[in-house]
């Protein structure tokens, strides 16, 4: 299907009644058919004042099973719908969409046909409620392009850090957005009473991001874009919304394969904790661990393991243990008093779990600190591990372990390098670990068959420097370090530590990603990075870099599809491609180390949304994915190797399908915000039914959603059937 905006007509309707009638697809719709109504099933149709409502959301959730229980579907052109395999359960079921309100909801049980009315929204404003959170954050008055850079320290207050309006750009998508779904009703509509009177609305923005936990964190945004002049642009906005003004453009109502989506949910976690990630299968064989349970990542709120039994609809726990006593907790971290819960440390997390994944043998793979952060002799100077005399290494933030589910035994691999993302090759026993920021400038691996064979972490750990291959050998040269000038003939070593990884099909070629000055605080673009092991990665491992084509910027996350081309979002507005078999000239010299070279390989897809108030292309869409997944197996069902990005700024997963996106929004609750996804196979003969993407809550203020306090994380699960009646 084709994404297609809004014209100004829809735009400026006046009538209620006729801006519905345009939310409501064709006037010819299709004939009404009678349904049959499997006996764990739930169907009907839903109708409004003009007839049919096509294209909205049809919620059944309960509260009679272990956790918290929800599907939706999408009703066809006559609103017919029908919600499939349902447990045995009593369900409130209502209606949800676009130029509606929610509808009352009523109770039903799985066999029945039940019709639903539509509410129709009684203004713009009811109506806007329920947009996507990029409609309403693209509000922000960016500050202009004059603005930048600020080198005279002049009264405007921008940070002298702020060097574009790109780089302002970047730091509200990968800093802000990235941990917080901004356009969410509580932060464009703040409710701040409980943090006393302010006089000016900018002094209300200052004390409130210094509430909770992640107080330091803002600060420390806030302060590299310029506190006074963030402050004045969220005031501003919050300001303009309070006195009625709303979002310049409408979203569309799902169309076509949209309508065929299937999203079951389930509460997972527990109050306060958040989640970073989860999985559900081996990424190389998504039949492994069939209709298994599910893992999560809790970061720095909690050391307890969220685990989804999706057969029996339980949510339970395993808890990560660490080594060391003394490795510091996130309930040690500066806190303020917060709207929602007081002076309540809600996080507790010592091992700052990040990332899961799974092997072969469905055991589950954490990177997760076990200890504090000065390293071991071992990984210093003066070591006998080659890495070590390579590049010794003082520090690792975070290192790995694994839990074996058959045995329910915890394993802890200390590391020398620090982990964030970590991947299985598919063609040895490596597991290749990125670090995170690019400042440390190295990539780890574990050689996983030999820990299982010694049990030594460390003889069975490396780590290479990220080496840009000036000198154009296409082999490692000898090279200077990373703040020292290019020599003739020699490499150079570069600040370009992954936060990405994604090892190719082959395992010749570790493709990673690096952020950008929005996310590090660094003058430094965002890379893609191709780097070739060779025999001894320690010592033979180079690099290319590259750069995407100027206007655009802010890489993040990094996946391949089966024929080795990389993909990535960026947070200039555009899903991107990088086929590096498009290279044109060698790539050497100077412009190797910068990653100035081969645009030609890049292809640009603009996300679909509004655009910033008053920011021009290219710097293109509001929208903004946090990453980047290729469905290589077809899990989903929209065909092999389609990249899906997961894009919190339309609360959806962005799926490009021959150029083309699908949006799949998941509508409830509001603030739908996801930082991973994978897909697996339960039943390759099952069809459609025995397939699907698993994703989860990934906002650190999941409370900032439409059920407030009491909502916990929900893990859902997409799929794809053949048309929205199939069942």
């Amino acid at each position: 299907m084709t994404f297609r905006r809004h014209s100004n007509a829809c735009l400026t309707a006046v009538a209620i009644a006729a801006l519905v009638t345009a939310w409501c697809g064709p006037a010819n719709a299709q004939q009404k058919k009678a349904l049959s109504i499997k006996a764990d099933a739930i169907g009907g149709q839903v109708t409004g004042p003009n007839g049919p409502e096509a294209g909205v959301w049809v919620i059944a959730e309960t509260d009679d099973l272990p956790t918290k229980y929800a599907k939706i579907v999408v009703t066809n052109d006559a609103g017919q719908f029908v919600i499939p395999q349902l447990p045995a359960a009593k369900y409130k079921i209502w209606v949800r969409g676009y130029g509606l309100v929610d509808s009352e909801k009523q109770d039903a049980t799985p066999g029945k046909n039940i019709d639903l009315k539509a509410r129709v929204a009684p203004n713009a404003a009811a109506a806007a409620e329920y947009y996507p959170g990029m409609y309403w954050y693209s509000m922000l008055k960016i500050p202009d392009t004059s603005e930048f850079p600020n080198k005279d320290k002049s009264a405007n207050g921008v940070g002298p850090g702020m060097t574009s309006q790109a780089v302002w750009i970047d730091s509200l998508k990968n800093s802000c957005q990235s941990c917080h779904a901004l356009g969410s009703q509580n932060i464009r509509s703040p409710h701040v009473k409980e943090l006393g009177e302010f006089k000016t609305s900018e002094e209300m923005w200052e004390r409130r991001v210094q509430s909770g936990q992640a107080m330091t964190n803002m600060a420390l945004t806030l302060g590299r874009m310029g506190p006074p002049r963030a402050y004045k642009m969220f005031a501003d906005w919050t300001d303009r919304i309070a006195a009625g003004e709303l979002p310049s453009e409408k979203p569309e109502r799902p169309t076509g394969v949209e309508r065929n989506i299937v999203i079951t949910s389930w509460a997972w976690g527990k109050k306060g904790e958040y989640l970073h990630d989860e999985v559900s299968t081996d990424k190389r064989n998504p039949t492994v661990n069939a209709y298994g349970k599910i893992y999560g990542s809790p970061e720095e709120s909690s050391d307890d393991v969220p685990v989804l039994d999706p057969i029996k609809n339980t949510a339970s726990y395993i808890k990560e243990p660490f080594r060391d006593p003394d490795t510091p907790s996130s309930a040690d971290d500066p806190l303020g008093p917060s709207v929602f819960w007081g002076e309540e440390a809600i996080w507790d997390g010592h091992t700052s779990i990040h990332n899961p994944m799974m092997d072969e043998k469905g055991r589950l793979w954490l990177t997760a600190r076990i200890r504090k952060a000065p390293n071991p002799a071992s990984c210093k100077a003066g070591s006998d591990l080659p890495s070590a005399q390579v590049a010794p290494i003082n520090e690792s933030p975070r290192q790995t372990s694994f839990y074996d589910p058959k045995t329910e035994k915890w394993t802890m691999i200390d590391t020398c390098f620090g982990t964030h993302h970590l991947l299985f090759s598919p063609s040895d026993s490596k597991l290749w670990f990125s670090w995170g920021q690019p400042y440390s400038g190295m990539v780890g691996w574990l050689d996983v068959k030999k820990f299982e064979e010694t049990g030594d972490a460390m003889k069975s750990q490396g780590w290479t420097p990220i080496v840009a291959n000036v000198s154009g050998t296409g082999k490692r040269e000898p090279f200077v370090a990373a703040d020292k000038p290019i020599e003739p003939g020699k490499d150079k070593a570069v600040k370009a530590g992954f936060y990405g990884i994604m090892p190719s099909v082959k395992g010749d070629v570790i493709w990673g990603q690096t952020m950008g000055p929005g996310f590090t605080r660094i003058d430094q673009p965002a890379y893609l990075v191709r780097l070739i092991p060779g025999s001894d990665p320690t010592h033979t491992a180079v690099s290319e870099i590259f750069q995407s084509p100027p206007g655009t910027y802010g890489s993040r996350g990094v996946d391949l599809d089966s024929k080795g081309v990389a993909w990535t979002v960026l947070s200039s507005g555009q899903v991107a491609s990088f086929d590096r078999s498009k290279c044109k000239e060698k790539l050497e010299g100077p412009n190797a180390a910068t990653g100035a070279q081969c645009y030609e390989g890049w292809t640009l897809y603009r996300m679909p949304g509004p655009q910033f108030k008053d920011v021009k292309d290219p710097q293109g869409s509001a929208n903004h994915a946090y990453y980047m997944w290729v469905d290589v197996h077809n899990t989903l069902g929209l065909g092999n190797d389609v990249p899906i990005a997961t894009a919190n700024g339309s609360e959806s997963l962005l799926a490009l399908v021959n150029g083309k996106f699908v949006n799949i929004r998941l509508p409830y609750p509001l603030g739908f915000f996801a930082k991973n996804t994978d897909g697996r196979i339960d039943d390759p003969k099952a069809g459609w039914k025995g397939r699907g993407v698993w994703t989860t809550t990934g906002t650190r203020a999941y409370f900032h959603s439409e059920n407030g306090k009491d909502e916990k994380p929900r893990v859902y699960h997409v799929q794809l059937r053949p048309d929205p009646l199939a069942d």
